[in-house]
């Protein structure tokens, strides 16, 4: 979810942190006042704790923990997002006439979305109880829990068979099903392994209107692990996700007039007078990810330059000359690269180069699948619960902005016809000679060939020369002095120098690397123009487009991965 800047006039908006909301419908009517009290202290902390990133709830509006929410949140002037199970015609038959009243005044004050009926399901079995307007309600849960960052739960802590109840949703949030009539999501089998560890809830004790039992506990979150874990405060690896979504925040605002530049441009070519909300966000982070991309590479350039010079001074003072200045020289190389490293380190840029770039991506396939129709509302799996669920759960910050995204998307339907499917293989996947992501990966990798080629032609040429030098000196040793001797030494000594840095810039550039993934990419995305070619039926498109993006996902996953494991090391070179 994001938050436009205050400025009435600026199109950029920022990371927000949702809060979803479950709760049970009957509370005791002594413990208001005191929920009141806690879950106001739990947003304001929220506000107090992440000032750089504004606090949304989202919650159904149901009788009794829903409504006690929202309207804390509208008390505190949040934004709050009501995506509702059922029309509001049907949906107010479900309230008292208190309830009702207290539901008639936050739709006027709330955003509401209307979620659609499921597949298998028709106004008429949503119009009376039973079964398919359960199922209604379970399938709210999955949304709220699928878009949110924290689930807020005002529950009495025991499970409950009930379809699409407090419990329900809350098992569901931490460990990926729920029992019964709805399908599980996609990462269902990493949450049984232990592996869903971004999944948080906090948890408020909220008793039954008749529970004579209940006691009162102080908030407290929950994650999953093998089983669900308690903490009293909240785990630190969440807070850090946290601290990344405002760091995001923070650059927007930093870079906003650059950022406004290039999105003025990009919408230029847009006949759509209402923008991509998820485009938008794209280009943000598409931009950002490009300056950080050349700061990482200045400083990787700048490092082993000062590498080589400082072996260029080392053989210069062992073979040439001894002068104190030469040493010094070597010292004041070794300390302005270690300078440099710590300010790129300090100011984390190849991390949020690598953050933002996968962002950038992520946010791409969302974009192309909401103007496409892809996006489901019906499903309970978006494209953010499985992209890098398997690298640190550090990460999870970008699915946390592509849940926002998804929302955003969501809220402002687009045209999906034919011809909006069109301009997306037109605009997505292109042609070799047409623009789009398939010219982009050829003519891409085809030059990263030809520079890789010429840099290895370079360091060999280096190596050739030290070897060349080398053989010189064993035939003509005993016909040249003392100081020829050692000027050849000290070459032939800088240019293997030469080599092997070079040889190691190459490798932390992940050179080879590169030029296989575009070229995998490349395949990938003319496999998808082939198999469109062929396809007749716009559902079928569909799914080839929703394929293709899962399989980028996947790619830009890996990419992450490999470049996290190259960090920037002035030590060890």
């Amino acid at each position: 979810m994001r938050e436009r800047m205050s400025d009435r006039n600026d199109q950029i908006e920022l990371a927000t942190l949702v809060v979803g909301v479950t709760g049970h419908r009957k509370l005791r009517e002594a413990e208001i006042p005191a929920l009141q009290a806690q879950v106001r202290d739990f947003l304001v902390e929220l506000q107090r704790r992440y000032p750089g990133l504004p606090v949304v709830l989202l919650s159904s509006l149901a009788e009794g923990g829903d409504q006690l929410a929202a309207q804390v949140a509208l008390d505190l002037d949040l934004r709050v997002i009501a995506p509702l199970p059922l029309p509001v015609e049907l949906y107010r038959h479900d309230f008292d006439d208190a309830s009702r009243a207290v539901l008639d005044r936050q739709l006027q004050q709330v955003e509401t979305l209307v979620l659609p009926l499921r597949h298998d399901s028709h106004h008429e079995a949503i119009a009376q109880p039973g079964l398919a307007r359960d199922q209604q309600y379970a399938q709210a849960g999955i949304f709220v829990s699928s878009h949110c960052h924290i689930l807020l739960a005002l529950w009495d802590g025991r499970d409950s068979e009930k379809l699409g109840g407090t419990a329900q949703v809350v098992r569901f949030h931490l460990q990926g099903s729920v029992p019964g009539q709805i399908d599980r999501r996609r990462r269902v089998a990493l949450a049984r392994l232990g592996l869903d560890e971004e999944t948080l809830v906090y948890h408020l004790q909220a008793n039954r209107e008749h529970d004579t039992e209940g006691v009162s506990v102080p908030g407290r979150w929950l994650t999953a692990d093998e089983d669900i874990v308690a903490h009293d405060l909240l785990p630190p690896a969440f807070d850090v996700m946290f601290q990344h979504q405002a760091e995001f925040n923070a650059d927007v605002r930093k870079y906003s007039p650059a950022i406004l530049e290039q999105f003025v441009l990009e919408s230029a070519h847009d006949p759509d007078p209402a923008p991509c909300p998820i485009e938008s966000l794209f280009v943000a982070t598409d931009w950002m990810a490009r300056t950080y991309q050349r700061r990482v590479g200045h400083v990787l350039r700048i490092v082993y330059l000062l590498a080589a010079a400082m072996g260029f001074a080392f053989f210069t003072y062992t073979h040439i000359s001894a002068h104190s200045v030469v040493i010094n020289l070597f010292l004041v190389f070794f300390l302005a690269g270690m300078g440099v490293v710590m300010l790129a380190r300090r100011r984390e840029w190849q991390r949020k180069h690598l953050d933002y770039r996968a962002l950038a991506e992520g946010l791409r396939v969302q974009s192309y699948w909401r103007r496409a129709g892809i996006v489901d509302l019906n499903s309970p799996a978006f494209a953010h619960d499985s992209f890098l669920q398997k690298q640190d759960v550090e990460l999870g910050w970008i699915r946390n902005v592509m849940r926002g995204a998804s929302l955003d998307g969501l809220r402002m339907p687009a045209q999906a016809g034919p011809s909006q499917v069109e301009a997306v293989i037109r605009d997505w996947i292109g042609t070799p000679d047409s623009g789009g992501q398939l010219r982009y990966f050829s003519t891409t990798s085809a030059r990263r060939a030809r520079q890789h080629h010429r840099a290895e032609m370079l360091g060999l040429a280096c190596l050739w020369a030290g070897i060349a030098i080398s053989v010189l000196l064993a035939i003509f040793a005993r016909r040249l002095g003392t100081h020829e001797q050692h000027l050849l030494v000290s070459t032939m000594g800088i240019l293997s120098v030469a080599a092997a840095v070079h040889e190691a810039y190459a490798y932390k550039k992940a050179d080879k690397e590169l030029i296989k993934q575009y070229r995998f990419m490349q395949r990938i995305f003319g496999a998808a123009r082939r198999r469109l070619t062929g396809c007749n039926d716009l559902a079928e498109k569909r799914q080839v487009l929703r394929t293709l993006g899962e399989a980028a996902l996947a790619e830009h996953a890996e990419w992450t991965l490999m470049h996290r494991e190259r960090r920037l090391e002035h030590s060890r070179l």
